[in-house]
């Protein structure tokens, strides 16, 4: 026995754990040949097995549990390159299952993983605090998934790849809302969008703008409109595109109507020269494309709870004064027509008048109905021409006829007006002569940033009366100018 021993002095340290090999039980340490891993922690059948950690030569390390020599069952891994951690589980080296990834430059991932990667159900918080809450493919927001961006707004819906695609909704942090088809991160198909001014859009989206969307303001009838002395009259307005198709996918715009008068008006047309006016009263004369400038005019609704303006009588070719109930426009109720500041056009009599009230459009259209406008506001003098053209006896009601003057101040109240006065019957009306409407978007704030462009009527009011102006529903024939 004695000589078998001397034979084969290394048959008791081969039993052993001999230098330069792994451990085969129980804890230890070992360092592989390669001297880029080192490992502390359990051992079994000279695998490692059981709670370890294992280090890397870069600053990388793992720590947690190891089955038969495979990373595997709960632990966590730190990148040192990219400095992201994960905690949670593994599969033979790799993040699956469900876990937590804690990024170096802000955020985190919380959810399911697989071979490595975001696949599965999780929540995404990025550096900048944006919320995701969906389905991931392929390490990347794919599915059905919502999301909190930075600047308040909200979005739920369909993901391809990382970006909003198929089906979604988008609530703005200012109100607004999208509902309809994404492409690449943008509106594209069918939708519909509430802006939060009001606005309704619904159709066609190509690369996040409306296809059917309104570029211009049109108001139909006539080239010049001619509208007798003393009458109301209507006007609509339509919303077009680029190709002269009514914007019908458009609802809510919120238009505002408003006259000028000629500042020099023509003798072809009217007995006034031109209206001069107080230093205090001038504004900035309107430009207009008509090749003339304009000065504001008081343009009046209908009055809350009174009868609709009348039109002018068959004829206006008389001397004789209009019966008293035609000298003064219908009083202005307590509840004004109109959604802006209260009535402030004074006629000669004192009294309030009522603002013609903003419009909404309404599938591309827009109408102003029972339009007048008023006596010339304190402040504006009608001059006459100096001719002797206008001495015929054609004098209509609130015109310049012999005994009329010109209105300066407004008088007193009605009732009220000392007898020397009497003789200067106070203007009811516009005189005859050319103004214009002007139609504006005022749609607040701006829908997609863009407001319409002002439209423009030539108005001729004229002297004789010729009945009631109809309703204009579309485009008439153009008169000369």
């Amino acid at each position: 026995m004695a000589a078998s021993s001397q034979r084969n002095p290394s048959a008791h340290l081969q039993r052993r754990d001999l230098p330069g090999r792994p451990p085969q039980d129980g804890y230890g340490v070992y360092i592989y040949p390669n001297s880029f891993f080192r490992y502390e922690g359990e051992w079994k059948g000279g695998k490692t097995h059981g709670r370890g950690k294992l280090l890397f030569k870069d600053g990388s390390y793992y720590e947690g549990e190891f089955v038969h020599g495979e990373i595997t069952g709960e632990g966590r891994r730190l990148w040192a390159a990219s400095g992201n951690t994960y905690s949670g589980q593994f599969v033979l080296g790799e993040p699956q299952g469900h876990g937590v990834l804690q990024y170096r430059a802000g955020g985190r991932y919380e959810g399911a993983f697989h071979h490595g990667m975001r696949e599965g159900h999780g929540c995404l918080v990025d550096q900048d605090g944006q919320v995701y809450q969906g389905w991931f493919h392929g390490d990347k927001r794919h599915g059905h998934g919502q999301m909190a961006f930075q600047n308040g707004d909200k979005y739920h819906g369909d993901w391809v790849r990382d970006q909003r695609q198929g089906h979604g909704v988008l609530q703005g942090a200012d109100g607004s809302t999208y509902e309809g088809q994404w492409h690449s991160n943008v509106f594209s198909g069918l939708g519909t969008m509430a802006h939060c001014s009001g606005v309704v859009y619904r159709g066609m989206w190509i690369n996040g703008h409306p296809v059917a969307q309104a570029t211009r303001m049109v108001v139909l009838g006539p080239e010049v409109m001619h509208v007798a002395h003393g009458s109301s009259f209507t006007l609509s307005i339509e919303l077009q595109q680029d190709d002269g198709k009514v914007a019908e996918s458009e609802d809510g715009r919120l238009l505002s109507i408003s006259a000028g008068v000629r500042h020099v008006q023509l003798a072809a047309h009217s007995e006034v020269s031109f209206f001069r006016v107080d230093q205090g009263s001038r504004e900035a004369p309107i430009q207009t494309p008509f090749g003339f400038e304009c000065i504001t005019y008081p343009l009046l609704g209908p009055t809350s709870g009174s009868p609709e303006p009348r039109a002018a009588p068959d004829s206006a070719d008389t001397d004789s004064p209009p019966p008293k109930g035609d000298r003064e426009v219908a009083p202005a109720s307590d509840t004004l027509c109109g959604q802006g500041d209260a009535a402030s056009d004074l006629p000669a009599g004192g009294r309030a008048l009522p603002h013609p009230e903003n419009c909404r459009v309404e599938r591309g259209r827009a109408q102003f109905v029972d339009l007048c406008l008023g006596p010339p506001p304190p402040g504006y003098h009608p001059v006459p021409f100096l001719d002797g053209r206008h001495k015929a006896s054609r004098r209509p009601r609130g015109g310049l006829g012999p005994g009329r003057r010109m209105p300066t101040m407004p008088g007193p109240a009605a009732g009220s007006r000392p007898d020397e006065a009497a003789e200067a019957e106070p203007v009811t009306a516009a005189f005859p002569g050319e103004y214009v409407i002007v139609i504006r978007d005022v749609t607040t704030p701006p829908f997609l940033g863009r407001t319409l462009p002002t439209a423009f009527k030539h108005l001729r009011v004229s002297a004789k009366a010729a009945g009631p102006q109809p309703r204009v529903t579309g485009e008439g024939p153009k008169a000369p100018v």
